[in-house]
């Protein structure tokens, strides 16, 4: 279970569940020890209901055995009667242990078992007494109680009564089956009223979590979390992250402050360096081994200038004061411009460049020199990546469908080489600032990037409502394909 909530649902769930179950097998053995409570009860008011009877009828008249024609003594009919009333099992024994009534229960036992019920009356029994008596093989379990009769002549020695112990497990297995077909009934609330409850537990965690997921970046870290009245353990949470996010607003304004700054005092000082080594170039007379340091310089000069305003832009970008000066413009005119440098560039590293446009006009409000700044950065590194032989192609292509979710057309733009590639692992990396792949993707003699361009690239593409996606396979090249709506957007 991947979730809080998910636990707690099924925690509780477990937890309910378990607590019917032990209430169940609490009320099933209660239920059950009273049963057999009541039928011991029963037999015993069975047996000396029995023994009343008999004790009644021999002050009554006298006498209540008589020998049938075979010489074998009964009870007589009328006591035999008020004995049938009798539920369940019921014997009456002579002293000498012989059968003189047996009850309709009793008379559809076996012989044997019978044997085994009349057997109970040869042990001297004082008073009453009761047990249970298994009647096999294959026979009921039968509780019984034992009357000795002393106060009903000469003849009549004891009364056995007993039930059969289905009737007292009758009850509970009823109960047992009930509690049983409500169990699934108790688990399916559970698991609804389990969700509800951590649903309701949990929805103020879900808040945060969509609120902090919102703030993705440093601009927006200015933003805090709605706190709860209550001061509870969601309420400190709230609270702790906002004191964190106020923390890290100051800290990513200070990183920017500085960066801005520094960057623009850098800018002057590399100005003058870069004035003073051009100067010293084109100066008469310099020996030769002064030269070449002179341009490895200012080759370095330039790179550090490269460097500056680009940490600049990208500082004023995060800072919201590099405004756009969006206006309505034909994207061919600059992709051709840009072109014109890359081909430059592509001849120089002995590649080829190819760029299409189609013949009808491509009108995007954008902002004309960050557009050609992000497709130079993209032709740059298409080129410094591509080795000799090798081809780059560039493409303006607008699609007709309009885009989700605002319903405007996109103009898509792509630029493709035939390069080294991009590891799969690096990616998700690409985007990053001050990131470089492996040196190995370097081509030999080619200077290494600061690792700005491609993040100057994404906010550039961002900043006209756009984005930028990348697919590259390692050995085989690379596409960047850039996508710009053709309505303006806030």
């Amino acid at each position: 279970m991947q979730t809080i909530r998910a636990r707690l649902t099924a925690s509780y769930s477990t937890a309910l569940v378990l607590t019917l179950a032990a209430f169940a097998g609490a009320l099933y053995f209660a239920r059950r020890s009273a049963s057999f409570q009541d039928l011991d009860q029963r037999i015993r008011s069975e047996a000396t209901l029995g023994a009343a009877i008999l004790a009644e009828s021999y002050r009554a008249r006298g006498t209540l055995v008589r020998a049938d024609t075979s010489g074998q003594l009964h009870v007589i009919p009328d006591v035999a009667a008020l004995l049938e009333v009798v539920p369940d099992y019921v014997i009456v024994t002579a002293r000498d242990g012989a059968l003189l009534f047996a009850s309709s229960d009793v008379r559809a036992l076996t012989f044997q078992q019978v044997e085994q019920l009349r057997g109970l009356s040869s042990v001297p029994l004082q008073g009453a007494a009761s047990g249970t008596l298994s009647l096999g093989p294959g026979g009921p379990e039968i509780h019984y109680a034992t009357h000795s009769v002393t106060d009903a002549g000469p003849q009549v020695g004891a009364i056995i009564a007993g039930a059969n112990l289905q009737t007292a497990e009758l009850g509970p297995s009823q109960l047992l089956s009930t509690l049983i077909l409500i169990l699934p009934v108790g688990l399916v609330a559970a698991l609804l009223v389990g969700a509800w409850i951590a649903r309701r537990a949990l929805e103020p965690v879900d808040q945060i979590i969509t609120e902090v997921r919102e703030i993705t970046d440093g601009k927006s870290l200015h933003r805090r979390l709605a706190q709860p009245m209550v001061k509870d353990e969601l309420g400190r949470l709230a609270e702790t992250l906002n004191q964190m996010m106020t923390r890290l607003e100051r800290s990513f304004a200070a990183l920017r402050r500085f960066t801005a700054e520094a960057s623009h005092e850098l800018k002057t000082p590399l100005t003058v360096l870069r004035a003073g080594v051009e100067r010293a170039i084109t100066t008469p007379g310099v020996p030769q081994e002064a030269l070449a340091a002179l341009e490895e310089t200012l080759q370095e000069t330039n790179r550090m200038t490269e460097l500056v305003d680009a940490l600049l832009t990208l500082a004023r970008a995060d800072e919201g004061i590099a405004p756009l000066h969006k206006e309505a413009v034909d994207l061919r005119g600059i992709v051709a411009e840009a072109g014109e440098t890359g081909e430059l560039l592509a001849e120089q590293a002995g590649v080829q460049m190819e760029v299409r446009t189609p013949p009808e006009p491509v009108v995007v409000p954008v902002d004309r020199s960050r557009i050609r700044q992000l497709i130079l950065n993209l032709l740059t590194n298409a080129v410094k990546y591509t080795p000799q032989g090798g081809r780059v192609q560039v493409q303006l292509g607008q699609e007709d469908t309009p885009a989700p979710p605002n319903g405007h057309g996109r103009v898509t733009l792509s630029v493709a080489d035939t390069g080294v590639g991009i590891a799969p692992g690096d990616l998700p990396h690409i985007f990053d600032r001050f990131w470089r792949a492996d040196a190995a993707r370097t081509r030999t003699g080619e200077r290494a990037g600061a690792g700005l361009g491609l993040a100057i690239c994404k906010w550039i593409a961002e900043a006209h409502g756009g984005q930028i996606d990348v697919v590259s396979r390692p050995g085989r090249g690379t596409t960047f394909t850039v996508t710009l709506p053709t309505e303006p957007t806030g």
